[in-house]
């Protein structure tokens, strides 16, 4: 695997170093011993899908507050996403910083996004999957956002967004 850094801190792009032959190939997406190696949360407890019907859905922006805050690995397993990274911790140095990654089902990538920073992402394609790990178990009552739109971000996703919950739509702007 190959952990490559994106501009918020302690976020990742994990790629696989694929084994090719005539069968197709083979790729390890996760190893406990080499996420510790690479200074990244390996304790990863929980597991979750989220299926989304149409392109231009957006998911986001979420985080857990503390105590409960996650790390999470996100992989798109079907279709396409704009997959977005906010870092909401105050004393890190790329705070308010937001990155973006296009995962699909054919690169294969993942995002590993560390703890305080929120997540969010756009459905590039129709019947897209995203598959996310997390370090804790989901603690409703930590759950939070922000805006997907807030001015404070000034967010790229590159695409309309068509479809989001009310909930997402309704989150605060940071600081607000």
């Amino acid at each position: 695997m190959r952990f490559v850094p994106l501009p918020v801190a302690g976020a990742v792009v994990v790629e696989a170093d694929r084994i090719e032959d005539e069968r197709g190939f083979f790729a390890r997406t996760f190893c406990r011993d080499e996420f510790a190696a690479g200074g990244l949360d390996a304790d990863l407890v929980q597991c979750s899908i989220s299926f989304n019907e149409r392109a231009g859905t957006l998911r986001g922006i979420h985080y857990q507050r503390a105590p409960h805050e996650e790390a999470k690995l996100v992989r798109c397993t079907m279709g396409a996403i704009r997959d977005v990274v906010v870092d909401l911790r105050q004393e890190s140095p790329t705070f308010r910083r937001w990155a973006a990654v296009d995962l699909t089902a054919a690169n294969r990538s993942a995002v590993y996004i560390p703890k305080g920073v929120g997540h969010g992402f756009l459905t590039l394609a129709d019947a897209s999957e995203v598959l996310y790990h997390m370090s804790v178990v989901f603690h409703p009552a930590s759950a939070a956002g922000v805006r997907w739109d807030d001015p404070a971000f000034a967010i790229d996703w590159r695409a309309p967004v068509r479809v989001i919950s009310e909930r997402d739509r309704n989150f605060p702007d940071f600081g607000a």
